[in-house]
């Protein structure tokens, strides 16, 4: 049974933390969000960068920079909440003669990091996010990685209720498509109304989370419904796995209870204010030099971003082919959001994917670090304290603050509740 938390305070561990984006929309959406706990370790990297950037923004307290897999379970607070950005991997599991559960994770280890200590704590909530190809991986079993964490989550005794969105389309500075997914234990308020819900439409288009701050509509408005059966290794070797193969049955909204899934497709409804790519950017007095694109290289740029047809021929086997690729926009479009923001998004090397804008004064230049935070809805400055490259790179692995914030004001009350 989920503990309590103390004086109405909503106690919060972010794992995979980065740079504090999960911590910087809930407590923008509500001063109950409190984090208790965070880590935060990237792999192979001597310094670690995302760690020390969040203890300076955040504090060292209650802050962990160590192998996620070798924190044990008792040095992890008791808490009302778990969040965190975790990366897509293969979520599979086999069957093993030495596991007291007969299964094992296979490769999606830091996933089955999240199970371990929901399993060991049993928060009353979950809140997660992850690339929207998510719900149709792996490409010969579409949707069986997702099938196997929902599965997962329902044995642990979790509701859970999903959406895909574009920061975008509700009026966000940058087009990021990421799926996100809460889940609410069965022991709670939250998830026993959902358990005894018997209207599903309604929970995905007007009483869930996800309906209430990001308003949708759908042109078919009865759920597909299907039951995740089986242990985990026969979801792994059967799911999706035959005449169904190509397509995932999990649309971009859902909800399941109890293993029994419900879903379908939806299309945003947004009638605010939107925020564009111009609107956000830099005075161009305020930008450094080697931002701008100098005139000589500015063919390199117009030759990656445009369209071609070319042969081409493999360096090391000799192999020639045809190349085509469609044109991409040259300069970025400042009366729209803009496009996604990768990790190569640094450096003045010219690229296909990197945001280019022309200035008031026709100059061609590259995005500052700080717009970069700005597409992220981070405050200015956040990633201060490393190098130009590595500020983009952290922007390119982080997550639109706002939706955070809009789930976050949505989810308060229910926990609260």
């Amino acid at each position: 049974m989920p503990k309590k938390s103390p004086k109405g305070a909503v106690r919060v561990i972010e794992l995979f933390a980065g740079v504090g984006g999960f911590r910087i929309g809930l407590e923008r959406a509500s001063k109950a969000f409190r984090t208790v706990w965070s880590n935060q370790w990237e792999p192979a990297r001597k310094r670690q960068d995302a760690s020390e950037i969040y203890v300076a923004r955040f504090g060292a307290e209650g802050h962990s920079n160590r192998d996620i897999s070798k924190v044990p379970v008792t040095e992890i607070p008791d808490h009302d909440l778990l969040v965190g950005g975790f990366p897509c991997q293969d979520y599979s599991v086999a069957r093993t003669l030495n596991k007291a559960d007969g299964l094992a994770g296979k490769k999606g280890v830091l996933w089955w990091e999240i199970h371990r200590i929901l399993k060991a704590k049993r928060p009353g909530f979950l809140f997660l996010e992850n690339v929207d190809r998510l719900l149709k991986s792996p490409a010969k079993q579409r949707g069986r990685d997702f099938a196997v964490m929902l599965a997962s989550l329902a044995d642990l005794g979790y509701v859970v209720e999903w959406r895909v969105v574009n920061a975008a389309d509700y009026g966000m500075p940058q087009r990021r498509r990421r799926v996100f997914f809460l889940g609410y234990h069965t022991s709670t308020e939250s998830g026993r109304k959902v358990t005894g819900s018997k209207k599903k439409p309604e929970l995905l288009l007007q009483e869930g989370i996800f309906a209430k701050g990001f308003p949708a509509h759908t042109k078919n408005d009865r759920a597909p419904t299907f039951t995740l059966e089986g242990d985990l290794a026969d979801i792994t070797e059967r799911f999706n796995n035959g005449a169904s193969r190509g397509t995932s049955p999990f649309g971009n909204a859902g909800i399941m209870i109890g293993r029994q899934v419900f879903t379908m497709t939806v299309e945003a409804e947004h009638t605010g204010a939107s925020t564009t790519l111009g609107d956000i950017l830099l005075p161009e007095k305020d930008v450094p030099a080697e931002f701008f694109i100098p005139d000589g290289r500015q063919k390199d740029w117009a030759y990656l971003k445009g369209s071609k047809k070319e042969k081409r021929t493999n360096k090391t086997s000799g192999f020639a082919y045809n190349y085509a690729e469609g044109a991409m926009a040259f300069p970025d479009a400042l009366d729209k959001a803009a496009r996604t923001i990768i990790t190569g998004e640094g450096g003045t090397a010219p690229s296909r994917f990197k945001h280019v804008i022309r200035t008031k004064k026709g100059r061609l230049r590259r995005l500052a670090p700080v717009e970069l935070e700005r597409l992220n809805m981070f405050p200015d400055g956040h990633t201060a304290g490393t190098t130009d490259g590595r500020r983009a790179f952290l922007m390119g692995n982080a997550l639109v603050t706002g939706v955070i914030e809009r789930v976050g004001k949505e989810l308060v009350e229910r926990i609260k509740g």
